[in-house]
């Protein structure tokens, strides 16, 4: 793409600017203009460069109006009674798709005037593709919208030319022949080079589906010439659940002849974004996002900094059997103790094909785990080992001896985050006492939880 003067503070550093054109509700020729005076295309320029062309019938006008709740620009091309198309005419574009409403077959008819008559007497022109670059080289435009224009109206006349199977210099239909093709068109070429892009990304064209009645009969969408574009240049429709056209040939054709990459770049920055609204009373109402972005290098996510393990920090082993014993089990956690495991324990589960099993899961430290992995494969019947690091929040504790009239005992006493302490019995050392002593379990419990109470 030739580029024209770039907008400040639109460009890179090698002076290129990048459009993004996001289409997920569509695109057509005026919505595409619309965008792109939005994002900053100047609209003295355009006007310029269309008042020099020797084309009259019709007046552009740039007004804002809302589209689903965004503020768009609206660029309008208001034809004169003597070139209405009806392109904007819901009721002509999908009324009575299987009516006798009379088409003529414009692709096939060139050696005459062409007239319809669609429930009014209108005179349209009918231009083959030399005809049109005429009128676009007959007017003031720099080079590069020169250039960008003949490409949009060569890709135009390439996809009518297959669709309809005459030659391309002896097509003349309405689509290329028509003013506010021209003018849609241009326009658009005006604006990027205005804009000075030099490379584009397109998304996926969102389409409906269905038909619709165009100058040469009715159709179904996407129209064949669509069709052809994408084929021809590798644009990708993506089908919507909605009734209508929402991609025309002409915004096929722009988005066809800019695009020049597949795929936004890995990280940029947006320097300028503009809404284009569309015409058609399609719900939602369908909208042309333009942002003009800078690439900017990917910013590596920063590597967390090497740290020796938290002394808090355990590993998790976690294994399944499904044909192992209760007493291998019981053998095995006995041995898992043994062999430096914080914490072992086995849940029932059921398993693949319903099979009743058994979850066996450890928590050991990392000096620990060879020994206990050693257990599990050689004590149960497990082929296979999950480890996970797990990180957990341990209370300050500390072992103490107490004095009860049992005899001596061993306690743990945590502090809490408010900074009270909490006593725990050992288990063992409660088992011993009540041995020594010749008392029941519960009876030496409580005498080394008031032993405990005494000496705070």
């Amino acid at each position: 793409m030739a580029a024209g003067p770039a907008q400040a503070g639109n460009t890179d550093a090698t002076g290129a600017t990048t459009l993004y054109l996001e289409c997920e509700s569509g695109i057509s020729g005026d919505m595409v203009v619309a965008a792109l005076l939005d994002a900053g295309a100047s609209e003295k320029v355009v006007r310029d460069a269309l008042a020099s062309l020797p084309l009259g019938g019709y007046d552009v006008r740039v007004t804002r109006k809302p589209a689903n709740g965004i503020d768009c620009c609206d660029f309008n091309v208001v034809l004169d009674d003597a070139h209405q198309n009806h392109d904007h005419d819901m009721a002509y574009l999908y009324g009575d798709l299987d009516g006798t409403h009379e088409h003529h077959d414009h692709a096939n008819d060139h050696a005459h005037e062409h007239h319809h008559d669609h429930a009014h007497d209108h005179h349209h022109e009918h231009r083959n593709l030399s005809d049109v670059l005429a009128v676009i080289d007959a007017g003031s435009l720099t080079p590069g919208a020169r250039n960008l224009a003949h490409r949009i109206f060569q890709i135009l006349a390439d996809a009518e030319s297959k669709a309809h199977g005459v030659p391309v210099d002896q097509v003349h239909f309405h689509e290329v022949g028509a003013v506010d093709s021209i003018v849609d068109v241009v326009a658009a070429a005006v604006c990027l080079d205005n804009l000075g892009v030099t490379g584009a990304v397109v998304s996926p064209l969102a389409e409906g589906h269905g038909r619709v009645r165009t100058q040469h009969g009715v159709l179904p969408v996407p129209v064949p010439a669509v069709v052809n574009i994408a084929a021809a240049h590798g644009l990708t429709l993506a089908p919507r659940d909605a009734q209508g056209e929402l991609v025309t040939p002409t915004g096929a054709a722009i988005a066809a002849a800019i695009r020049t990459a597949d795929a936004l770049p890995p990280a940029y920055a947006v320097t300028a974004v503009g809404y284009g609204r569309g015409k058609r009373a399609y719900e939602p109402v369908s909208m042309v996002r333009a942002m003009l972005i800078e690439p900017r290098p990917a910013q590596p996510v920063p590597a967390r900094p090497a740290q020796a393990p938290s002394p808090d920090a355990l590993i998790k082993l976690e294994t399944e059997v499904d044909d192992c014993t209760g007493e291998a089990l019981g053998n095995a956690l006995a041995m898992l103790f043994s062999a430096g495991a914080r914490e072992a324990h086995y849940v029932p589960i059921y398993m693949k094909k319903n099979r009743p099993a058994w979850q066996i899961e450890v928590l050991c430290t990392q000096d620990r785990v060879a020994a206990c992995e050693r257990v599990l494969f050689e004590e149960t019947t497990t082929i296979g080992v999950r480890r996970h690091p797990v990180e957990r929040t341990a209370l300050p504790r500390e072992e103490k001896d107490v004095r009860t009239p049992l005899g001596p005992a061993q306690v743990k006493v945590v502090m809490l985050p408010g900074g009270a302490t909490r006593a725990y019995p050992e288990h063992d050392s409660v088992v011993a006492l009540a041995e020594r002593a010749g008392v029941s379990y519960q009876d030496a419990y409580r005498a080394v939880l008031a032993a405990t109470s005494q000496a705070e």
